[in-house]
């Protein structure tokens, strides 16, 4: 290894590179939390418009379907 001394401006820069990394990772880890969130409340809506729209066609078929039979039922009379 070599002996050599290391400019002190150059270990000050480091420094100062490392504590603003170090300075920015709370703010970085609530940023992604917030999209994280954000995504996943997105998600819960999707689905819940989804689970309507299936809901929706269900009972649009089962109103087709009693109208059906109680047209048929005045046929037979």
């Amino acid at each position: 290894m070599n002996n050599q001394q290391v400019n002190s401006q150059i270990i000050d820069a480091i420094t100062q590179s490392n504590v603003a990394v170090l300075g920015m990772a709370p703010a970085m880890a609530m940023g992604n939390l917030y999209q994280t969130m954000a995504n996943s409340v997105a998600m819960a809506s999707i689905n819940a418009v989804y689970a309507q729209q299936q809901a929706n066609i269900m009972h649009q078929a089962a109103t087709a379907k009693s109208v059906e039979m109680l047209l048929s039922l005045q046929k037979d009379m």
